[in-house]
């Protein structure tokens, strides 16, 4: 039997060696190397440090110890002169175990004029909600429980009665968000069957996720009809069948065509889909329950109460873009398809948690005030707010910098801007508003806006035209210390 004490896999030796020296072969890890790497602490004495102590017995606190030795061992290979001590590698790994075990999801201050950033959590919720949502989740609830009859009830009836009333329809139901509702539509109301849609409405919704894929995995078989600028009831009519199960309008609600263009009026396609007994979903993408030309300066969007009036048999939409509450997909259209959209078995996969239904349930109630929605709905406030308020509310910001910004070399000021909804809703439309500016070396610019990132809560802005920006309009009244002390605290970094 013959031991190898090193095997070179680089060779095809045909027989194997026991020392490497009878090749006349130099060992590539000198004495001292080996003597070195003798005093890298054991395992168990690294766990033995008082640093660990809370996570003894943890598999993270394994691994972490074992891939700070590791790292202490390449360290010595790559010409280290000294092995760590055992409370070294302590601290490292407990470093190490406090990163990996920090929440990943934590609030931000958005200062993007985004309003409605998806990448940033899409809409925030107000005091209300958040208030709702704390007394569903602290305790148990009355999530599937009818108080009156004393027995089970069912989650799909806790807002029914609010959308029904904000939006006209006869019956609703809430997913967990708006693919989905157009999943269940489509496999519901359509499974196996044919589904006919323009061409110039196979959007892509974020993330890759395209109505062709909606529609592929729901099982149905999409029919295109029509060009990408100009599709006719005609296109419909032609393509109508034995197999065909439903149409389906999709709202282009993050991008837009403009200039040689001709789409079908809903109640058109409504008419149609009635002559031939097939029925009408209409997927707004956003939804909103108030027009926001009617508001602001920004122009209109479609409301799920018109796609309602117009006769549509199924509307869609958004629970956390312009309705300005909690991620969810909204299902508001007639009592015939909505039941059968509820018995689907696929309606278990997507229904939502007490979580949202306390944030949805709070949301709404705010709509039957439109005197107060702006005070209660966040995005509505920041919608709203006047440009001479925003200035106002940046001012002490500006004042409160301009030294240490100076002294760094930076300049701050307030000055216009512009922020858009966002969110996928009302494509290339702007608000006017007000940031905090900040111009100075382009580099250190760069360097500034990496470091805000790294502030507690992060502070996130934007560069453009050689200067970085904090936009005014998507940030809090009651988070304007929290800013001074970031960037002043960036600033100082910095100088450090």
């Amino acid at each position: 039997m013959c031991y190898v004490s090193r095997v070179d896999h680089s060779l095809s030796l045909p027989f194997k060696v026991l020392n490497p020296k009878v090749l006349g072969v130099k060992t590539t890890m000198s004495d001292q190397r080996r003597e070195l790497l003798k005093h890298l602490p054991k395992v168990d004495d690294v766990l033995a440090q008082p640093v660990l102590k809370q996570w003894v017995g943890s598999p993270i606190v394994l691994k972490a110890v074992r891939d700070e030795i590791q790292a202490a061992r390449e360290a010595l290979l790559a010409g280290g002169k000294k092995a760590p001590t055992s409370s070294a590698v302590a601290r490292a790994a407990r470093k190490q175990i406090e990163s990996s075990l920090a929440p990943r999801l934590t609030r931000v201050i958005n200062g993007t004029g985004v309003i409605i950033h998806t990448n940033l959590g899409r809409s925030p919720l107000g005091k209300k909600v958040l208030d709702a949502v704390v007394e569903a989740a602290s305790g148990y609830s009355t999530l599937e429980y009818d108080l009156g009859r004393g027995e089970r009830g069912s989650r799909h009836e806790l807002v029914t009665h609010l959308l029904t009333a904000l939006t006209g329809a006869e019956d609703a139901l809430v997913v967990n968000n708006n693919a989905a509702a157009v999943l269940l539509a489509l496999a519901s109301l359509a499974g196996r069957k044919e589904v006919v849609v323009s061409r110039g409405q196979l959007v892509e919704i974020g993330g890759s996720f395209r109505i062709p894929d909606i529609c592929k995995a729901s099982g149905v078989k999409m029919v295109e009809v029509g060009t990408t600028n100009r599709t006719r009831i005609s296109d419909y009519e032609n393509a109508i069948g034995p197999r065909t199960g439903l149409l389906l309008r999709v709202h282009p609600s993050n991008f837009r065509v403009e200039g040689f263009t001709e789409e079908v009026k809903l109640a058109d396609l409504v008419a149609l889909g009635e002559k031939h007994g097939v029925p009408v979903v209409d997927d707004l993408g956003s939804g909103a329950l108030m027009d926001p030309a009617s508001r602001t300066t920004l122009p209109h969007e479609p409301l799920s109460s018109a796609s309602i009036k117009a006769g549509a048999h199924i509307v869609t939409f958004s629970g956390d873009k312009l309705l300005g509450g909690p991620q969810a997909g909204i299902i508001v259209g007639r009592r015939e398809q909505v039941a059968r959209m509820r018995k689907h078995p696929l309606m278990r996969a997507v229904r939502p948690d007490k979580i949202t239904f306390a944030a949805l349930d709070a949301t709404l109630r705010s709509y039957f005030s439109t005197r107060t929605v702006g005070d209660e709905v966040p995005i509505w406030k920041m919608l709203e707010v006047k440009v001479s308020e925003l200035e106002k509310w940046g001012r002490p910001i500006e004042s409160a910098l301009k030294s240490v910004a100076k002294s760094s070399g930076f300049v701050v000021n307030i000055e216009r801007s512009m922020a858009t909804p966002g969110g996928g809703c009302l494509p290339q439309a702007e608000l006017p508003s007000a940031a905090l500016q900040i111009s100075g070396p382009g580099g250190m610019l760069t360097i500034l806006q990496s470091t805000l990132r790294q502030a507690n809560p992060p502070v996130i802005g934007y560069l453009r035209d050689g200067v970085f920006r904090l936009d005014l309009r998507t940030m809090y009244l009651e988070d304007r210390q929290t800013v001074i002390d970031a960037v002043r605290w960036a600033l100082e970094r910095m100088n450090s």
